[in-house]
C-alpha cells in the first residue's frame, strides 16, 4: 500500500533533524488477534480516553555524570566520554537495526500509543469518529486469522488489472489509474508549495520505481550493493510465487523485475545530486511535458487524478522520464506487466500473510538493515495506522501525553535562541551588509511550530472498519492521496503540519521557513522542564538551533523570507560561505564509520551546517539567559558548560548494526550520531574552555582545520 504523505513529505523541501525511521521491513510476528477484539461490555458511550502514564515501561534516557566513560576523556572522544558505557550496556536489540535516544523515546511513543489504541479498539465509539476509525485500523491489523484467510484476494482486482493490459497504451492506461487511487507505482506526483511562488500549491513530479534504497544499489558492485541486488531477485521470486507462479516462471520474472528497475536506476539522480533543490524543479506546461513523454499524455494523466489541467506544473528530472517513456514503447509488455505485478506484491507484502510478511522483512530488515529479529506485530500495525491516519492518533496522544506547561516553556526557548541567532548574523565578520540584511528579513519571519497543530485535520469520508486490513490500507491511500491533490491550484494551508505529534523528531520546511517540535520529543534527553539550563540547552535548545540554522545551510540558504526558491546573496558572500562548508566537508569525509567506509560529507553537509551553527546558537542562548553575574551550581561536579556539551552527546547515543550503518552512510543525508556528537563541539572554543582541552587534542580543532560558519 501506498502511504503517500510520507511519499509527499520526502519529496518536499524539508529537513528533519534524524533519519526518519522503520521501512516496510521492521514488521514482527503476529500477535493474538484477541488483543484488539471490542468486550462485550463495551459501555454505549465511552469516556474519553485516558492511559495510566506510570503503567508505560520505557523511560527516556537522560544524561547521568555516573555514565561517563573515565577511560576516555571529553577531549580525545567527547562520543566514547558520554556514550561508550550506556552504549556497551545497551546492544542493539535483534528487532532494531539501531538503539539509542531517539530510538528509546519512539518505544515509548509506541507503548503510549499502544495503550490508546487498545482502548480505541476495545470499545464501542460513535460511527466515524476518530476513536472509532483508529480502533477499527488497529483491530483489522491485529487479526491474523482473517488477514490469512484472505491470502491475496483482496488485491486480485489489480492483478486483474494487470493481465489485462495488452499494449503500450494499456501500461499507460493502468498507470493513470494507479495514481488516481494513491497507488502509483513509477514515479512520483505531488502537492506541494512552488518553489518560486511559494504562496501557491502545484503539482511536482520525481523519479521513483526503485525497490532497493536508491540507484548505487543497482549500478555499483560493493559488496553490500552485490548481496542487495542477490536478495533482491529471491524476495521477488518468493512473493510472485507466493502469488501463484511456479517456481521456475517466478525466478525468471524476478531477473526481469531487476534489469527493469536497472534502467530506472541509470535515468535516476544520485543522492547527493537531489540535494539541490533546482533538480526538484522543472516548470512546464502540459506541451513541454508531452515533448519529453510524447507516449504518456499528461493532459490525461491530469484528468485521471481529477486535478485540473494547469497552465504549469514541474517536471522534475526530465531525463528520468524520457527513459520511462523510452521504456513504455521498447520494454516488452509482458515485462511491463511482471513488474506491476512485484511492485503491487512488494508494497502489500507487509499487510498479508505470514509468507509474505517473513519475505519482505528478509530483504527490509535482515539485509538492507541487519534487524534479525521482527518487532511485535503490534508496533508493526501501529507504524501502519501512523502512515495513514497519524495526525488522528496523534490528536488522542496529546491529549494524555502532552502537558501544556512544555509547550509554555518550549515557547521561551525558542524566543531565546532566536534572540541569540540574531544577535550572531548582526556580528558575522565575513558576511557583507547586503546580504547580512536580508538574512535578517529571513530571521524575522521564522514561524515556530510547538507540540500539535493549531487545527486538526478532518477524516470525514475515510471509511474504516474491522473487516479487511488491506481494504482499510488501501482506502487511506486513497483518502490520503486525494486531500493531497486537492490542494494543488490553492493557496498553501499554513496550518498544515509535516509531521504527527507523536513522532520524535524535529524538521524544518523552508517554502514555508518554519521550524516544527512535535510533542513526542520534548521529554529527555532533549527536553525536562525540571532539568537545569545546560541540559535544556544542550538538548531542545541545540535541536531549535539546528532547524533555524537549516534555513542557512547550503540548500535552505537558497530560500528567501518567503518561502522561495530564489538567491538573496551577493557572489561574493556565497563564495566566502562555500568556502567555509568546503572545509566542513572535508572534516566529515575524514571519519570512517566502517573500514574504507568514510562518512559522506557532501551528502550529509547540510545536517551538519545546521549541527555545528545549531550547537553554537544554542551555548549563546544559554549564556544569554544565565545573565550577568551567573554563579554555576556545578551540578553533579560538572560546571553547566560541560553538561550543555554532554546533553548534546547524550542526544546523538546511538549503536548501530553493520548493515543499517552502510545504509546509512550510501542513503542518509544524516552523519551517524558517533560523528554528530564531535563533529560540531571539536570546532568550538567554548568546548575547549570546557573541558580544557590542549593543543594536539583529538576535539580542539585550531586554525584553518576549524570551520566556523553562522
Amino acid at each position: 500500500m501506498k502511504l503517500p504523505l510520507r511519499a509527499l513529505l520526502s519529496a518536499a523541501i524539508l529537513t528533519a533533524l534524524a533519519a526518519c525511521s522503520a521501512p516496510s521491513g521492521d514488521s514482527a510476528p503476529a500477535a493474538p488477534a484477541a488483543e484488539a477484539a471490542p468486550t462485550a461490555a463495551a459501555p454505549a458511550a465511552p469516556q474519553p480516553i485516558a492511559i495510566d502514564m506510570n503503567a508505560i515501561k520505557t523511560q527516556p534516557i537522560s544524561f547521568r555524570a555516573a555514565d561517563l566513560n573515565p577511560d576516555v576523556s571529553a577531549c580525545t572522544d567527547l562520543n566514547q566520554h558520554a556514550n561508550q558505557t550506556w552504549l556497551a550496556a545497551n546492544p542493539v536489540p535483534a528487532d532494531r537495526s539501531s538503539w539509542g535516544s531517539f530510538e528509546v523515546l519512539a518505544e515509548r511513543s509506541l507503548e503510549i500509543q499502544h495503550a490508546i489504541v487498545q482502548a480505541a479498539a476495545q470499545s464501542k465509539w460513535a460511527q466515524g469518529s476518530i476513536e472509532q476509525k483508529v480502533g477499527d485500523f488497529f483491530g483489522s491489523g491485529m487479526d491474523t486469522a482473517a488477514i490469512e484467510a484472505a491470502g491475496v484476494e483482496p488485491l486480485k482486482p489489480r492483478l486483474a488489472k494487470i493481465d489485462a493490459i495488452t499494449d503500450t497504451a494499456g501500461v499507460a492506461g493502468y498507470l493513470r489509474e494507479s495514481y488516481a487511487v494513491g497507488q502509483g507505482p513509477l514515479f512520483g506526483f505531488y502537492a506541494n508549495a512552488d518553489l518560486k511562488n511559494s504562496e501557491m500549491v502545484i503539482g511536482y513530479t520525481n523519479q521513483g520505481g526503485l525497490s532497493l534504497p536508491e540507484r548505487s544499489y543497482y549500478l555499483e558492485d560493493r559488496e553490500d550493493f552485490v548481496a542487495a541486488r542477490e536478495a533482491l531477485l529471491t524476495y521477488a521470486a518468493t512473493v510472485l510465487q507466493l502469488a501463484g507462479a511456479d517456481e521456475a516462471s517466478a525466478k525468471a520474472q524476478a531477473q526481469q523485475v531487476l534489469e527493469f528497475e536497472t534502467l530506472l536506476a541509470k535515468a535516476s539522480l544520485d543522492r547527493v545530486t537531489l540535494r539541490d533543490p533546482a533538480t526538484r524543479y522543472n516548470p512546464v506546461s502540459i506541451e513541454q511535458a508531452d515533448a519529453v513523454t510524447p507516449n504518456f499524455p499528461w493532459g490525461d494523466f491530469f484528468d485521471a487524478v481529477g486535478v485540473a489541467r494547469p497552465q504549469m506544473f514541474s517536471l522534475a528530472m526530465p531525463d528520468f522520464f524520457r527513459e520511462f517513456d523510452r521504456m513504455l514503447v521498447e520494454v516488452p509488455v509482458a515485462q511491463w506487466q511482471t513488474w506491476l505485478r512485484f511492485r503491487v506484491l512488494n508494497d502489500a507484502a507487509p499487510y498479508l500473510g505470514k509468507a509474505f510478511e517473513d519475505a519482505n522483512f528478509a530483504l527490509y530488515g535482515k539485509t538492507l538493515r541487519g534487524q534479525q529479529e521482527q518487532q511485535e506485530r503490534w508496533k508493526r500495525v501501529l507504524n501502519a495506522v501512523n502512515g495513514s491516519m497519524g495526525e488522528a492518533l496523534g490528536q488522542l496522544y496529546v491529549a494524555v501525553a502532552f502537558p501544556p506547561e512544555s509547550k509554555a516553556k518550549m515557547q521561551q526557548l525558542v524566543a531565546n535562541l532566536s534572540d541569540a541567532l540574531k544577535e550572531r548574523l548582526q556580528n558575522l565578520e565575513w558576511m557583507g551588509d547586503e546580504t547580512k540584511t536580508k538574512a535578517l528579513e529571513k530571521w524575522a519571519s521564522f514561524t515556530p511550530k510547538i507540540g500539535y497543530p493549531d487545527k486538526w485535520r478532518s477524516w470525514d469520508g475515510l471509511n474504516v472498519g474491522r473487516d479487511s486490513y488491506v481494504a482499510n490500507l488501501e482506502a487511506a491511500a486513497a483518502f490520503n492521496y486525494r486531500f493531497m491533490l486537492d490542494k494543488i491550484g490553492k493557496p498553501v494551508d499554513k496550518t498544515e503540519w509535516g509531521m504527527s505529534p507523536q513522532t520524535v523528531n524535529a524538521y524544518y520546511r523552508a517554502s514555508a521557513n518554519e521550524i516544527v517540535f512535535p510533542a513526542a520529543i520534548l521529554q529527555p534527553p532533549f527536553f525536562d522542564p525540571n532539568a537545569d539550563d545546560a541540559l535544556n540547552y544542550g538538548g531542545i535548545g541545540a535541536v531549535i538551533g539546528h532547524e533555524m540554522l537549516h534555513g542557512y545551510d547550503d540548500q535552505g540558504s537558497k530560500f528567501d523570507a518567503v518561502g522561495n526558491f530564489a538567491n538573496w546573496w551577493t557572489d561574493e558572500d556565497r563564495e566566502r560561505f562555500n568556502a567555509r562548508t568546503d572545509k566542513l566537508v572535508a572534516q566529515f569525509n575524514a571519519y570512517e564509520a566502517l573500514p574504507g567506509l568514510n562518512v559522506n560529507g557532501r551528502l550529509a553537509l547540510g545536517e551538519n551546517i545546521a549541527d555545528l551553527g545549531g550547537l553554537t546558537v544554542a551555548y549563546a542562548a544559554m549564556r544569554r539567559a544565565q545573565g550577568e553575574g551567573f554563579t554555576d551550581p556545578m551540578v553533579e561536579g560538572l560546571s553547566q558548560s560541560q553538561r550543555f556539551f554532554l546533553n548534546w552527546a547524550t542526544v546523538w547515543r546511538r549503536g548501530f548494526t553493520t548493515e543499517a550503518m552502510k545504509l546509512q552512510i550510501t542513503n542518509g543525508p544524516h552523519a551517524p550520531g558517533m560523528f554528530r556528537a564531535v563533529g560540531a563541539p571539536s570546532n568550538m572554543p567554548t568546548f575547549h574552555e570546557a573541558f580544557g582541552c590542549q593543543p594536539g587534542d583529538r576535539m580542539r580543532r585550531e586554525g584553518e582545520e576549524r570551520v566556523a560558519i553562522w
